[in-house]
């Protein structure tokens, strides 16, 4: 039942209200100076009781009482009206255990204790034996003051991130003070683990108290390596400025000389957009300087990424994903990821991209960047801007009509693309001579005009004509002349401004033929072939404008071209009349099923694409056919991918390995010569999810689930027992005979189990069949350990063979707490 404050002066000294019963009577004229503000509602499950000689009211069974943001539930409760205090507290069942403990909210703050005492007056409290949450935190403590300001001030207390009623561990101290928001402020503290005390303690303990961010102090991870010293590693200071930007610095410090630094800043600016930038630098030292074993590397690695939101401005897009640094950075540095660590290329990318409202322009402006770590070699595009003009249609009539003329179905199109690309080895980055990069550096502009049309014939077939024409502008051309004294070719690169132009013409003809084969009272009630037939021809004129010649001292003359070295290519062709021959075949199958009622044909693809392509030169004077290019995709129940491509020469081979211009057919009855394929055969497999959150009490639900949804989801899923990912790559090359064969084949594979709902164990593996030999492994173990997590990574092979034991505390707020052990791999 619900009464208020204000009635019970017209009630008799032990009125008693029965639950089912209820009383409104006028309070006006019953307010008193003292009275409080608000009113206070008193609930209960089984009776309230008056008693107004001693001012007091009597709340049994599931009681509850509401004054303003203040709740206060309890088994049973009682207020003192003259001085506006209510307790709560628990009864004893039949076996002496406490039952329906309070539970006191106000506002955001929550406490379970023993006993509550709180004036509504002076809005202080005292709370016995009290459990509450504090931001990722938990409190237990003996007895709580609660003043005005609802700053807590504990005695005997404990701070743990460990959500059971008994945590298994905790800091213990003698005083606790917690500011709402803000922090949390302990005196001297020890480290307890299943109540029994640590040697580790704090002399003061400072804990934030805020979901806001903080600046703060990075505890570095200490170690040893037999080869570097002792060691500290990510060691430094976080910074929040805003909620728009913040940095980290961290450094690595050893005994014997070797340092590194790192620094790291996300940005954010919500709606408009993101991005984070990181640069490290590390000096590792070897040896001594006196001796000749004395090495000495140094390296960098530079990254920056920046996302725009597309709705910011959807016409003006700017985007940079950038990756580059020394090639022996990620071999060097231990503590690079496998990922970095196995990674032969890094690729980087800026790009701006504009469009107009209603106009078929767009440009784009690129700077772009790739390196590979074994070559060493370096290519940057700086700048690369494409400018297009979406397809037009000139010829179409002012007045719209339903059906078009076929001459207005024409459309013309237009690209611009410019380029300026070096590509050199990574030492000529590094020295401070630019004219070495500038001879390596080419340029170029091309103009790309392609007109084209599609026409509709005896409703069943399309023909495609289309003519294309490019230019190119260079502004270095290549001269060659020969020395007459040593009969060698002198090649000059000349610096001037040259153009060039070719075109080409073409027309395809294709259609579909669609066969089906029905089943009667099968599981399978049809299977689909689509076979999509193609015929062209094409033409391309002789041009040998951009050639010249030179002679040699034996009168042997030679041409090249002078656009030979350029970005684009040459404008010289060679008259060419293709026929052009394709072949592409689907097949997919229909079946029943009775897990889908709406849709009870399921649609299963059995082949993706099977093509076949060739051509043949009807103006070449031999070898008019092309090689045919074979290419098959399929995915399987949805779970295996096959890829596979071959190249076949349809010509035959003398005894020394040259071609000759007879087909391989007439000389061994085959239809040609596989010269080289490759086939790659991924599958993904997993088990069906068993197992199920489960709550262990009220008190702990909501920290469990907060964990589980967004701590272990992102590296650890214990919803899946098991996981298999499995890719096995097969290369295969023979251009001439059996002596030029090689064949190329890997095993990749990477799995995990879940033993428990606690234990998970992961490897990473392949098999490289050419060397004989495992590729980088690594194995994983984890265990969940409530609020505690271990984790063992082992690579038990290799240049980076080492392990790495972890056992620390979940919570962010204590992830410092931890004990850590590595074996350093030699990196030199």
């Amino acid at each position: 039942m619900t009464i208020t404050q204000t009635v019970f002066s017209q009630l008799q000294d032990t009125d008693s209200l029965k639950t089912d019963s209820s009383l409104v009577l006028p309070i006006d004229s019953f307010i008193s100076k003292d009275a409080m503000k608000s009113k206070v509602e008193y609930k209960a499950r089984d009776s309230i009781r008056f008693d107004l000689k001693s001012q007091q009211i009597f709340l049994f069974g599931e009681s509850e009482v509401k004054y303003e943001d203040l709740q206060l539930k309890s088994e049973d409760i009682e207020s003192k009206l003259d001085s506006n205090v209510v307790t709560a507290r628990g009864v004893k069942d039949s076996t002496g255990k406490y039952i329906g403990e309070p539970y006191f909210k106000q506002k955001e703050k929550e406490f379970y204790a023993h006993e509550i005492k709180y004036n509504f007056d002076t809005q202080k409290g005292i709370i016995t034996d009290v459990k509450t949450q504090e931001g990722e935190g938990y409190i237990h403590g003996q007895k709580i003051y609660k003043n005005p300001d609802n700053v807590l001030y504990i005695r005997n207390g404990k701070y743990t991130t460990c959500n059971m009623a008994e945590p298994h561990y905790h800091f213990g101290t003698n005083r606790i003070k917690i500011i709402p928001n803000d922090k949390i402020i302990t005196g001297p503290a020890d480290l307890f683990i299943e109540n029994t005390p640590t040697p580790f303690a704090i002399p003061f303990g400072f804990f934030p108290n805020t979901d806001k961010q903080k600046s703060g102090i990075i505890i570095p991870m200490p170690g040893e390596s037999d080869q570097l010293g002792l060691f500290l590693l990510n060691g430094g200071y976080y910074l929040y400025i805003n909620q728009h930007l913040d940095a980290q610095i961290t450094a690595d410090f050893y005994t014997k000389g070797s340092w590194g630094a790192k620094f790291i800043s996300n940005y954010n600016n919500r709606y408009h957009f993101n991005g984070n930038v990181e640069t490290n630098y590390s000096e590792f030292i070897n040896g001594e300087k006196e001796f000749p074993d004395y090495t000495e590397r140094r390296d960098f690695f530079f990254r920056w990424k920046h996302n725009q939101d597309p709705k910011a401005r959807p016409l003006s897009i700017f985007s940079a994903n950038v990756n580059f640094g020394t090639s022996s950075n990620f071999v060097n540095n231990f503590n690079s990821s496998a990922n970095d660590y196995l990674s032969t290329n890094f690729n980087s990318n800026i790009s701006y991209t504009k469009r107009w409202n209603n106009k078929p322009f767009t440009l784009n402006i690129n700077s772009s960047h790739s390196q590979n770590t074994l070559s060493k070699q370096v290519n940057v595009r700086l700048p690369e801007i494409a400018f297009n003009v979406a397809r037009i249609y000139p010829l179409v009539g002012k007045k719209s009509s339903v059906s078009q003329r076929q001459y207005e179905k024409i459309g013309l199109s237009y690209s611009l693309n410019l380029r300026n690309e070096v590509t050199a080895q990574d030492s000529l980055f590094r020295i401070a001579q630019p004219e070495l990069l500038y001879s390596h550096i080419k340029n170029g502009i091309k103009h790309t005009i392609p007109i084209n049309t599609s026409i509709k014939m005896m409703k069943y077939f399309t023909l495609t004509p289309s003519f294309n024409y490019t230019e190119l502008w260079y502004l270095k051309t290549t001269e060659k002349s020969i020395d007459k004294n040593t009969n060698t070719v002198i090649s000059d690169t000349i610096s001037k401004f040259a153009r060039g132009g070719y075109y080409n013409t073409s027309a395809n003809l294709t259609t579909k033929f669609y066969g089906m084969y029905l089943f009667k009272n099968k599981r399978i009630t049809a299977i689909r072939h689509v076979v999509t037939p193609s015929v062209g021809i094409s033409y391309t004129p002789e041009n040998n404008s951009s050639l010249k010649t030179y002679t040699d001292t034996n009168n042997v003359v030679y041409k090249y071209s002078v656009f030979e070295n350029g970005i684009y290519g040459g404008t010289n062709t060679s008259k060419a009349g293709l026929l052009n021959l394709g072949l592409l075949q689907n097949l997919e199958m229909k079946v029943k099923t009775k897990k889908d009622s709406l849709n009870p044909i399921k649609k299963v693809t059995l082949l993706d694409n099977l093509s076949i392509n060739t051509n043949y030169n009807m103006l070449a004077d031999s070898f008019n056919w092309s090689n045919v290019i074979i290419g098959a995709r399929t995915s399987l129940f949805n779970k295996f991918n096959i890829n596979f491509n071959a190249l076949v020469d349809p010509y035959a081979l003398d005894t020394s390995g040259n071609r000759l211009n007879v087909s391989h057919l007439s000389k061994t009855g085959e239809i040609g010569r596989l010269t080289s394929a490759s086939m790659n055969l991924g599958f993904s497999l997993k088990s069906k999810t068993t197992l199920k959150t489960e709550k262990t009490s009220k008190f702990a639900s909501e920290a469990e689930l907060a964990y589980i949804y967004s701590n272990i989801n992102s590296y650890i899923d214990f919803d899946i027992p098991w996981t298999l990912n499995f890719a096995y790559n097969i290369y295969y090359n023979k251009p001439t005979f059996e002596s030029s064969k090689s064949v190329v084949q890997t095993v990749n594979f990477t799995g995990d189990i879940s033993l428990t709902k606690k234990w998970k164990v992961g490897v990473s593996s392949g098999y490289d069949f050419q060397q004989h030999d495992l590729t980088y492994t690594s194995i994983g173990v984890y265990r969940d350990l409530h609020c505690w997590e271990m984790n063992i990574q082992w690579i038990p092979m290799g240049f980076r063979q080492s392990y790495t034991f972890t056992i620390k505390v979940k919570s962010a707020l204590l992830q410092d707490l931890k004990l850590i052990r590595r074996d350093i791999p030699n990196i030199f």
